[in-house]
Order: C-alpha cells, then structure tokens, then sequence
C-alpha cells in the first residue's frame, strides 16, 4: 500500500507479497498530515462515514495501543460548540441518539460551571453566535497522531512487512491493446505484484493526473501551539482532561506538550505538496482573536510552535475508495482531508476484505 493517507507519509506500496515502500527522504519531510494530534469524535457531518464506522476505528486504534503504547490515545473527551436551533446541532444529536453514543447537550450555565476558563458567552454575528449550547462526547479524545504513525509502521515491519525506498512516477492508463494488468514502476526498477493500493494523501492526482487531477484538491491548514503562562495548570490535564474544544472554524487542544494546540480552519488556498513551503504563521491574527475570544488568559500567550499541515479533498467532500477504471489490479483511496487518519482502520478492514 502507498501510505500517505492523513498523517502516515507517502510511500508504501503493499503487494500480496508483503512488500511495501518506505517514502523517499523528501516525501518524508513533506508528509500529508503534519501534526502530533488528531481530535477523533462520533457527531461528525454525515458525509465523512458513519458514526458506527467512526466508533468501530477508535475500537480498532485502541486494540493496537493497547498493545504497543497506551498512551497513544487520550480519552480527553470532546466538547464541540453549537447553536441551539442549528439544523447540524439537531442532526447530530438525533445521529448520537440513534447508535447509542455516550453524550451530554450542555447549557451555557452548565459549560460555565465545568471549564471557568473558557469564556462561552456568544460572539459578535461575524463568528455566527456559537456557544448557546454545546455537545459533549465524554469517550471521545485524542489519538496522538504522529507517534501513532511510527508505531503503527514498526508494528507492520515486525509482522512480515517489507518497505522499500523508492519514488513512484505517475501511473498511465495501459493503451486499449496492452491489457488490463499495469504494474506501477519506480524510478530505480519495478516492482510487481498481484495487487496494487494507493493510499497518498495529497499526492494522489499526481500519480493519476488524468483521473484525479481535477478531483481531489490539496489546501493548506496550519496548526499553532500557545505556551499558557507559567505556572498556569487551567490549560492542562487535569483541568482541561475533558476538552478538546471544537467550532467549525478553529480546535484547541490541550494534549501537546508543546502548549495548546490550536488547530485552524482549513484554507482555500490551493498547496503543492511537492514545492510550496511549509512555514507557518498566516493564520496567526484570526486565531489570536478566537483565542481572545474563547481563552482570556492566553490573549497574550506566546506562539510556541507552528506547522502547515496538507489538506486533501475530494470534489464533493466524501472519501475516494475504488478500482481503478482500467488497471483492474489497482485501488485508489483518497480524500482523506483531516479524518483519513482517524479512519485508517476501517477503511483498511473494508479494503482488504474486498481486494481478498
């Protein structure tokens, strides 16, 4: 499988054999989805899956922290601010509901009783009033994304894996006479196999421009973390144990040790994976104002660190998983924008259930 897939860096190619490829250095260091956390909740839109999928992946991380490294998921719960007649908020309460997931519809006194130091008082119309009601997931948390890669490859490398390192060039359709079989071939040799799986985040349409090139989009989306003052623990676990704080424009999160992480809205702006460079701080002034806003005390935190993460979409929003129209032993998984990670279990359950 070439991995690539929202946090895991692009490269390997997993064959029947078992054979995959380690990303090059530079694919490496321009990896899909820079971050140390991702926010994994149930009461998403129902585009990106369903919520027993969701809960089924959480199941499934849990089962290989469990035996690798605990602490790789933080069950911090999730918090995530609403309006109070808001079609989503009605929806995804009614979804929560529907498949037994454990939450709390909280009131403005109830959220102010629990986190003091969040301010929830509703801002001017232009941050479209969210903070009358809130939706708490309480088994909700934070998968610690990056370490969670890392391990996640050591693991397969320690049950047979074979990765190679290696470039792929981008893989054309075979001509109407050539067959149906088309194996992809690196820049050093080629490799072959029975089956062929592309999962590769943003670099997906550059493999397959003809196909994909005008169907999955990458954007850029910054990530910043906030050094709270010193000696200040409301930022922290325990207090902040239960929040992981989410609106549709920005996510803070208090799981990084290099501060709180404050995650913003993703980007319009278009982003090559390859070349653009990955230097952080455009988005500084709009979220200095939401931490004003939502955080108080940390109107004047100090930036303690900054990355650019790769956002990778499909044209209508939902995943890419399918055959490839023409090479019959290949598949194409994609659009994984800021969720692909988090569903990495299931969707690798789905995959290798339909390609045994």
């Amino acid at each position: 499988m070439f991995r690539g897939l929202d946090g895991v860096s692009p490269g390997p190619v997993r064959t029947r054999r078992r054979a995959a490829r380690r990303p090059t250095a530079r694919a490496t260091a321009a990896r899909a989805r820079e971050g140390e956390t991702r926010v994994i909740r149930m009461g998403y839109a129902p585009r990106k899956s369903t919520p027993a999928g969701r809960s089924r992946s959480l199941e499934l991380w849990k089962v290989l922290f469990e035996r690798v490294d605990p602490t790789l998921f933080r069950e911090t719960g999730v918090l995530w601010m609403a309006r109070e007649h808001d079609p989503l908020t009605t929806s995804t309460l009614a979804t929560l509901e529907r498949v037994g997931v454990p939450h709390e519809r909280l009131s403005r006194v109830q959220l102010e009783s629990r986190w003091p130091q969040v301010e929830f008082r509703p801002g001017p119309l232009s941050v479209r009033r969210r903070g009358d009601v809130a939706i708490h997931e309480p088994g909700s948390g934070v998968l610690m994304a990056r370490r969670a890669s890392r391990r996640s490859s050591r693991e397969a490398e320690r049950q047979g894996v074979r990765y190679v390192a290696a470039a792929v060039k981008s893989v054309q359709s075979p001509p109407p006479a050539g067959g149906s079989k088309q194996s992809p071939r690196d820049r050093v040799r080629g490799i072959g196999g029975a089956l062929f799986i592309f999962a590769c985040g943003p670099w997906l349409p550059k493999l397959f421009p003809d196909l994909l090139g005008d169907r999955i989009f990458a954007t850029r989306q910054e990530v910043l973390y906030f050094g709270p003052p010193a000696g200040d623990s409301r930022f922290a676990a325990p207090a902040c144990r239960r929040g992981s704080i989410s609106a549709r424009r920005c996510t803070a999160s208090p799981t990084s040790r290099r501060g709180l992480q404050d995650l913003a809205g993703p980007s319009r702006r278009a982003l090559r994976p390859d070349t653009d460079e990955r230097v952080a701080g455009q988005t500084l002034p709009a979220v200095r104002d939401y931490m004003a806003r939502r955080f108080p005390a940390l109107r004047n935190a100090p930036l303690a660190g900054a990355e650019v993460c790769q956002y990778e979409n499909t044209c209508n929003g939902d995943f890419s998983d399918d055959r490839h129209p023409e090479l019959e032993n290949v598949w194409l998984v994609g659009g994984g924008s800021g969720h692909g990670f988090k569903h990495g279990p299931v969707v690798r359950r789905v995959r290798r259930a339909t390609c045994s």
